[in-house]
């Protein structure tokens, strides 16, 4: 049985975090390790499991997404490395359907189904996560993502892979494209993408559609993946902003107009 890592990258999300843990500790294989890096915050006191659990805190500007998993990675000990976001609940066989897989020398990508705020509470919310769940609303109906779907909420690689694709770029900061363009370098470095149906369940938790309170990062980040691939990221948002009358955005720049008023945030909660 191979041994493997688990790693979670984590900010003020301490209940969240409890929640993976007590879904890897009912895995048909449990983990050899879970590696926690906590984003410019102390660690929580955590409960004792049949793995070890290794809490690191890493200091960066902002939220630094990119730098943090670069970071776990680093600290995992073994080859074979699952990366689980840490809202996200392992179903009971994850690491078993990606331990299956781990001879190939690939990026692969699990599937992530969504816990409404409706069933968070519901008394049976353990033992019927598939059925209270909602599918992935973009790529439940995809059979094989493509590169431009992959997100880091639930995938796995070997440390050799993860090398080979370069790492996440440092030079993305906070929320926004550094998903897009870790699996764009995949591509470029001819690592191929295989989708595996190793489920996480996202539990619910508040957040804003446009992503407004994130707009300067996004914006930011926007232009430094376009002047890395003469295409633009999150295309869908970046249009919205531009209809708030928020962004500037033409052929290959874009400006901030004004920040979003507290209203305006306020009403893009969902």
């Amino acid at each position: 049985m191979k041994k493997i890592s688990v790693v979670t990258i984590v900010k003020n999300r301490q209940p969240a975090l409890e929640n993976l843990i007590i879904g890897l500790s009912q895995n048909a294989q449990l983990p050899n390790e879970l590696i926690v890096i906590h984003m410019n915050e102390e660690p929580y006191n955590l409960k004792n499991q049949a793995f070890e659990i290794k809490a690191i805190t890493m200091c960066g500007e902002g939220l630094p997404l990119a730098a943090a998993r670069n970071f776990a990675i680093e600290h995992a000990t073994f080859e074979h490395v699952i990366f689980l976001d840490a809202d996200c609940i392992p179903a009971a066989d994850l690491i078993m359907r990606y331990s299956e897989l781990f001879l190939k020398d690939m990026l692969l990508c699990g599937r992530t189904k969504y816990l409404p705020k409706s069933v968070m509470q519901y008394q049976q919310f353990w033992t019927d996560l598939n059925e209270i769940s909602e599918p992935d609303p973009i790529r439940s109906s995809v059979e094989q993502y493509p590169y431009e779907l992959f997100w880091s909420l639930n995938f796995a690689c070997s440390k050799t892979v993860y090398s080979k694709i370069g790492g996440y770029d440092e030079g993305y900061i906070g929320y926004g494209a550094e998903d897009t363009d870790f699996a764009f370098s995949a591509r470029a470095a001819g690592v191929e993408m295989q989708t595996v149906d190793a489920f996480a369940y996202h539990q619910y938790h508040a957040s804003y559609n446009p992503p407004l309170n994130h707009l300067n990062d996004i914006v930011a980040n926007a232009m430094y993946f376009y002047q890395k691939w003469k295409k633009w990221p999150m295309e869908g948002w970046l249009k919205r902003f531009a209809d708030m009358k928020l962004i500037k955005w033409e052929n290959d720049s874009i400006e901030v107009i004004r920040n979003p008023s507290a209203d305006e945030i306020l009403s893009a909660l969902k």
